[in-house]
């Protein structure tokens, strides 16, 4: 690898599957050298790796937990290190503890909310802040957080888990404003995905039941793939090049349904 090298270069974290490796995937494919970043799944980054390789792209596979910040900072010195720069950085590593009914106010305790909150928020702006640095001169340069349309709603998998989605997207709001005009921060609100973390956290039946009640709601007929969800990301971080501290939802029309 050259640190010289003109490419651009994103950095996406929780890279190993789903929305992130879908992400990281595409952004190979329209010409950007990636960094997949996973916390504990090796041989699934590898695999990811591995694909944004065969689309032409050179790969850093770093394993760091966002939660850390020693970590997130060595992160980015691995990137300096190895290009100089980073020109995307799209957030889509994140958790939940368990899966809790929202009126069951018991499931919860303060360490289901600490522990969410460490990798999705803070983790989050963790990231940002190591990045920020390598972003300085590039043209254009942006962020995008994935984000979640529970923390619009008050739902998703958890009481936890929704909050701290509502705090990713505040938190997006104000790096929009502490990093502008150099940098873009953007959020992309999905809805239900049809993927892996869903379906294991659900059981395929109850995935079954909960996806069909969406669809007969949302106004698309539909659920989100992953791969919506990273159309989205790139097109925030590379393109829309006027917007910044926006909160884009992709649910297919659930909302308004």
């Amino acid at each position: 690898m050259n640190p010289s090298a003109s490419r651009p270069v994103c950095i996406v974290t929780g890279a190993s599957s789903g929305i992130g490796a879908a992400t990281a995937l595409l952004f190979a494919q329209r010409g950007h050298d990636v960094v997949i970043n996973y916390a504990r799944q090796s041989e699934a980054a590898e695999r990811v790796a591995d694909q944004c390789r065969a689309a032409g792209a050179q790969v850093l596979v770093v394993q760091a937990d966002v939660g850390e910040d020693a970590q997130c900072r060595a992160l980015a010195a691995q990137v300096r290190s190895t290009w100089g720069h980073a020109d995307a950085l799209v957030n889509s590593a994140g958790i939940t503890t368990k899966f809790a009914d929202l009126k069951d106010l018991d499931a919860l305790d303060a360490h289901d909310f600490a522990a969410i909150y460490r990798v999705n928020v803070i983790g989050t702006f963790q990231m940002c802040r190591a990045v920020a640095p390598l972003m300085q001169g590039r043209p254009a340069p942006g962020i995008v957080n994935i984000s979640s349309m529970g923390g619009r709603m008050g739902s998703g998998s958890s009481m936890a888990y929704a909050a701290s989605k509502g705090a990713v997207n505040t938190l997006t709001l104000s790096l929009a404003r502490a990093l502008a005009p150099a940098i873009r921060v953007n959020a992309v609100l999905p809805g239900m995905v049809d993927g892996e973390w869903l379906r294991r956290g659900l059981g395929e039946e109850v995935f079954a039941q909960r996806r069909k009640r969406y669809e007969s709601r949302a106004l698309l007929a539909d659920v989100v793939q992953p791969q919506d969800v990273a159309r989205t990301a790139y097109w925030l971080a590379c393109e829309a090049r006027k917007a910044t501290g926006q909160l884009i939802d992709v649910e297919a029309g659930f909302i308004l349904g």
